[in-house]
């Protein structure tokens, strides 16, 4: 399969499942697989079932705005099969709801659908997810790799514990209970 015809910022061999290719969302390229995605019901820690294309519009084109938040779709092979984001807390609100240090990074990993037709294959969105954090951690300045998935996404919590992060405090953040998740270097 070729790559996406986008140009992307990191690629990176997922063994066994092809090539990931991480692209820069741009809101008017992307917005219907945005909407699409971010409004179905296996999103709804993701906080936008509600939203209507024109909010979800204006949150990437705001995500895409800021130098401290970036919003990347992530292709397998010509495929896209991810949303992932990256902030700096401190220069978010969530910094206020943990004790950030330099050098953190946030992390938001939202997989997308399976392709038509295709079952779900064991240990896919942990290699994903490996890709991820090989990407953001090649990143000198990034110390530590930091998390908060809702609370009640048990399956979330559970991944990123296996991938290595630890559990830190759970918090009611303003849209939802929060359970931190710390990945030291």
């Amino acid at each position: 399969m070729s790559p996406p015809p986008i140009t992307a910022v990191h690629t990176q061999a997922a063994p066994g499942f092809g090539t990931v290719h991480l692209v820069p969302v741009d809101p008017e390229r992307d917005i219907d697989l945005l909407y699409g995605w971010v409004t179905e019901e296996r999103a709804r820690f993701w906080g936008m079932r509600q939203a209507d294309r024109a909010r979800v519009h204006e949150i990437y084109a705001y995500l895409d705005s800021l130098d401290t938040h970036h919003a990347y779709l992530a292709y397998l092979d010509d495929r896209p099969t991810a949303l992932f984001q990256t902030y700096r807390p401190e220069a978010d609100p969530i910094g206020d709801f943990y004790d950030a240090r330099p050098g953190d990074t946030g992390i938001h990993l939202m997989m997308g659908p399976a392709a038509p037709g295709a079952a779900p294959r064991a240990g896919y969105t942990a290699a994903v997810l490996a890709v991820f954090l090989d990407f953001v951690r090649s990143d000198p300045a990034c110390r530590r790799v930091v998390a908060e998935p809702d609370a009640r996404n048990s399956r979330a919590i559970e991944r990123l514990r296996r991938a290595g992060f630890t559990l830190g405090p759970a918090v009611e953040l303003p849209d939802k209970p929060a359970q931190f998740v710390f990945l030291e270097r």
